[in-house]
């Protein structure tokens, strides 16, 4: 199974989808995508896929959003549970998209990040 957590208005995001339907997933396993904006994910959710990433949770954060600013999300001293729990409650905050398989993850931007996941 691939998971991608995807924004249809972002243009990576669907840059990301198009290349995991016609290049990278040849071998059509089923894929769910998840709308995050709509279902946010929970903090511990979060944690996994910054641990399926291998990236520290803060890879994970968009800092151009309004919100990361407005929360003080550049403050170095934040916690990864803190910064969780920042995402899970303004899901814009997070990168886009985040593609899972085989319990590794990719953050697609840019989209050909995908093909990691593939190799």
């Amino acid at each position: 199974m691939i998971t991608i957590y995807h924004n249809p208005d972002c243009s990576k995001s669907r840059g990301a989808c198009a290349l995991l339907t016609t290049e990278y997933n040849t071998t059509n396993e089923p894929v769910e995508i998840i709308e995050y904006l709509r279902h946010p994910l929970m903090v511990e959710q979060l944690k996994a896929l910054s641990a399926m990433l291998g990236r520290p949770v803060r890879d994970m954060l968009r800092d151009t959003e309004a919100a990361y600013q407005s929360l003080g999300l550049d403050n170095a001293q934040l916690s990864d549970d803190q910064l969780c729990e920042a995402i899970a409650a303004h899901p814009v905050l997070m990168q886009r998209p985040i593609v899972v398989r085989n319990g590794r993850a990719v953050i697609g931007r840019p989209p050909e990040n995908v093909k990691a996941l593939f190799e």
